[in-house]
This record gives structure tokens, C-alpha cells and sequence, in this order.
């Protein structure tokens, strides 16, 4: 069976973590002659082709860089921007990730996701300080109690329950017309990636699911989570709609989720996007069968 990725996985990049605390490496990095810089229009990507796009590295001071790492040997740099806003996600945005392979997408969202965290994290949570860039952009430091802040990923459960063959997909309100994808939600404190599987299913459709099984794994850099694709069987097929969460929610078989992934007309569903792991997880499933 041909190797199924999901996006945003299988960047190149050496994150180089050794250097990070060390100043004389990082300015030793920063002068190299041929250290790029990632190019952004805010928090967007500037791609050419499929490719993201790097210029030379300019001179920043210390905080105004995040170092990304190395990728064929070459220092990447992103800038930050001490006063820049939070990043939002736009429809642009994810036009333009539609044309990234996944390595690339993955670098990307390294970048996004660490740019975006100093944006929404500027005060000390111990103290309320102001907090300054340290650890070559990937950590915080509050100079009155020396509590020091890394980038956080917040865990995510994805899955589909499955039932004689079928899958339950749903969609948002949010969603494009005729699109249905698997349901989702955060992991909660003190509990495991099985239990908020059967939480969320319960809680949004009213399935009652029993093993659970782990597929694969995304980061997801809206702003910063980590998508743990699963599937839960269920010997109830009986939907009992959560419509605060769902505005609709059906079961479909492997005809009607190749059908969608092919992009057929009259498929039963428009499916999600190639970059999005719920993309994979349907992949996964027909694999299975």
C-alpha cells in the first residue's frame, strides 16, 4: 500500500535545538552568507509554484528573529515583530496551502505557529510582566520572577465512529455547502486521547463508542494544535444531534467516501481539503477495507 501523509508533515527541517541557548551560535548562524529568511506577507506565506519562498537574511537583532532550524544545511530565520497582532486564519490563506506538498506546509506552519504564539503571548502568566523573546525565539522571559514560557500545542482528537461498514461524518454551519468531515474536539485536562474520543462523539452525535483506535498524527497551526486522528466503533448507530456543536450529521459508506474524495459529482459529501487530516483519516479508512 502506498505510504498515505498528512499535511503539514515531513519537513526537512533540522530545528537545531543544541544552538538555541547559545549566543555565540546563534549570531554565528545569523552571519552566515547564505542564511535566508522565510518570506511572509504577515503571517501568509509568499510561495512560488509550490514551494515556499526564502531571501537573503537581513540584519535583525536578537529579538526580531526566530531561528527555524536548517534545511540542506542552510540556517532559516523567521522575523518577529515585537507589536505584530495575532494571526487570523483567512480563505486566502487557505487557497494558497492547497498548492503546498506537505513538507513544505509543515515548515510553514513551524513558523506561523511560533510567530503567532509571541503575538498571544506577551505577559508573564505568573506575574503579568511583559515577557521578552529568548532561546532563539522559542521561549519567553519575564524579567521581574524569571519564569521562563515555551510555545504550547493544544491536543486535539479527530475521528470517525465507525458502524457496518459506515462512518459518521458532520458538518458546521461554518463549513462550505455540502461539506462533511469527521467530528473533532480538544482533549480535556485529566483525560486520554480514548476517553475524549468517546467524549466527543457522545457529546456531539450521541454515539456511544467503544475501542478506539490511533492512526496518525498533524500539526495544526490555527494557531497551535496537534490532530490525533482515530477510529471508534460503535454497535449504535442512533444520532442524537448536538446542534450547538453540528448543524448535521449522517452516516455514509466507503462508496460514498471514495466517491467524495474523487471529487465525483453527486458524491454524497464534499470532502475536506488534501492538507486537512480529516483528508487522511477518510484515505486511511478505505486503506483498511
Amino acid at each position: 500500500m502506498t505510504p498515505i501523509t498528512p499535511g503539514f508533515t515531513g519537513s526537512p527541517l533540522d530545528r537545531c535545538e543544541p544552538a538555541r541557548a547559545k549566543v555565540e551560535a546563534l549570531e554565528a548562524m545569523a552571519a552566515e552568507a547564505g542564511a535566508l529568511l522565510l518570506d511572509l506577507d504577515g503571517y501568509d506565506p509568499l510561495i512560488a509554484g509550490d514551494r515556499l519562498g526564502w531571501s537573503p537574511l537581513p540584519k535583525l537583532a536578537e529579538e526580531e528573529r526566530v531561528l527555524l532550524g536548517r534545511i540542506d544545511g542552510i540556517a532559516r530565520f523567521a522575523r518577529l515583530d515585537p507589536q505584530a497582532p495575532a494571526a487570523r486564519r483567512t480563505g486566502a490563506l487557505m487557497d494558497l496551502l492547497g498548492a503546498l506538498p506537505p513538507d513544505e506546509a509543515e515548515t510553514y506552519a513551524t513558523a506561523r505557529s511560533l510567530l503567532d504564539w509571541h503575538a498571544r503571548h506577551r505577559f508573564c502568566a505568573n506575574c503579568g510582566t511583559p515577557t521578552a523573546p529568548c532561546h532563539a525565539g522559542w521561549a519567553r522571559l519575564c524579567p521581574n520572577c524569571a519564569t521562563e514560557h515555551y510555545p504550547r500545542t493544544d491536543p486535539v482528537v479527530i475521528m470517525l465512529a465507525e458502524h457496518d461498514d459506515h462512518v459518521l461524518v458532520g458538518r458546521q454551519p461554518a463549513f462550505p455547502p455540502g461539506r462533511y468531515s469527521a467530528l473533532a474536539g480538544f482533549v480535556e485536562v485529566g483525560e486520554s486521547i480514548e476517553e475524549a474520543v468517546r467524549r466527543e462523539l457522545f457529546e456531539e452525535a450521541g454515539i456511544r463508542a467503544g475501542a478506539v483506535r490511533y492512526l496518525a498524527s498533524q500539526p495544526w497551526p490555527f494557531p497551535s494544535q496537534l490532530m490525533m486522528a482515530c477510529i471508534a466503533t460503535t454497535d449504535d448507530p442512533t444520532i442524537t444531534l448536538d446542534q450547538l456543536e453540528l448543524e448535521d450529521a449522517k452516516w455514509v459508506s466507503r462508496a460514498d467516501v471514495r466517491a467524495a474524495l474523487a471529487g465525483e459529482e453527486g458524491a454524497a459529501f464534499l470532502a475536506p481539503p488534501p492538507y486537512a487530516i480529516a483528508n487522511t483519516l477518510f484515505r486511511l479508512w478505505l486503506a483498511e477495507g
